[in-house]
């Protein structure tokens, strides 16, 4: 089933608004507090209406890659989607389609942030962080090329985990003394054995095929206080994904995020010691509990120098993450400017000594 979401008033379609945090009419601004409509809609309920499509064509499940039809209330065109989509816009009328079948049942995200940031802030926000690159070309910075920005609601897993530790180690601490007219060290050994337990909460992980897990990592964090339980009007007007990986086939890459965490912390209970040699060192990390969510995400398309660079922002905190373009010009000047300034203060240094360039 696809779901539109109607205006009791005028019958336009609705869509989430951003800067209200409401479901908003664009033709007659009606306001909707999402929280107070139905989850599970069947024709009419109060405040909206949902639209039941017609079936997705024969075939039961689609197979990775397969594109199913589904077909707009609004103007009858064919919806083509790929298995993970869950919302999306039809291409000929642009109304907002949610997928409701793709985001219920075992597939029913457990909660939700929603946008924070409207599409107009979203292209300031970008031009105001093109206009700070200090490396880059200045046709860049005039950040007049965006070819496409679209708002899209990425699936992540959020995990509470529990990390068992034990570890042993030979530790050393080195005192030196003088007696006499002789300067001693002392060396003392210690075997120290720490068991340790570690819990995290709400560690993220995209669960999306499609985005570059770097760039969505970059993206963090995300405050959890705006975390909502899930509704389906929320992704009115935006582009949403499914799960691709589930939380188990997430749980390597997890325990890799929270490696470099789990060492530090290690280091910590061994301060004090002049050294450490760590005899063996066993790390058990579990799942406790698992949280399929939605986090909102802006994707730029930028056209410059012939060349398409796609840039994320996050929805809810405005921050840009990519790759710009370098302007070389720039690079070898702000390195000669190092190097001239660096030979100033040698100069200043030598003559200060009495020395001088020959």
């Amino acid at each position: 089933m696809v779901l539109h979401y109607k205006c009791p008033n005028c019958g336009s379609d609705m869509v989430f608004d951003a800067d209200t945090g409401k479901l908003t009419c664009p033709s007659c601004r009606n306001r909707l507090d999402i929280e107070s409509i139905p989850e599970n809609l069947r024709g009419k309920s109060p405040g909206t209406e949902a639209v039941r499509g017609r079936s997705p064509d024969p075939g039961g499940a689609a197979d990775a890659g397969e594109t199913v039809t589904y077909h707009c209330n609004n103007c009858g065109a064919d919806l083509l989607t790929t298995p993970e989509t869950a919302a999306t816009r039809c291409s000929f009328c642009g109304a907002g389609v949610v997928i409701s079948e793709r985001l219920s049942g075992d597939v029913a995200p457990h909660l939700v942030i929603p946008f924070k940031i409207s599409k107009e802030e979203a292209i300031k926000a970008f031009k105001k962080w093109c206009r700070n690159g200090l490396l880059t070309p200045r046709g860049f910075m005039t950040a007049d090329r965006i070819q496409s920005i679209t708002g899209i609601y990425v699936p992540y897993w959020l995990y509470d985990l529990n990390s068992h530790i034990k570890v042993s180690a030979v530790c050393t601490k080195v005192r030196t003394y003088t007696s006499g007219d002789y300067m001693y060290t002392e060396t003392s050994y210690f075997d120290a054995y720490r068991e340790i337990n570690l819990n995290y909460v709400k560690v993220p992980a995209d669960a999306s095929r499609k985005m570059d897990d770097e760039l969505m990592d970059k993206l963090e964090p995300f405050h959890y206080g705006d975390l909502k339980a899930f509704k389906t009007p929320y992704l009115a007007g935006f582009l949403a994904e499914k799960y691709q990986y589930t939380d188990n086939e997430l749980m390597p890459r997890v325990k890799d995020k929270i490696g470099q965490f789990v060492e530090q912390y290690i280091r910590s209970t061994y301060s004090g010691y002049s050294s450490v040699r760590y005899k063996s060192k066993q790390i058990d990390t579990s799942k406790v509990q698992s949280y399929y969510v939605l986090f909102p995400v802006w994707l730029v398309v930028y056209d410059y120098d012939n060349f398409k660079h796609t840039f994320a922002m996050n929805g809810q905190t405005g921050k840009v993450v990519g790759k710009p373009p370098i302007s070389y010009g720039k690079v070898a000047a702000w390195f000669g400017g190092i190097a001239a300034g660096s030979m100033l203060v040698f100069k200043t240094v030598s003559l200060a000594l009495g020395g001088g360039f020959l």
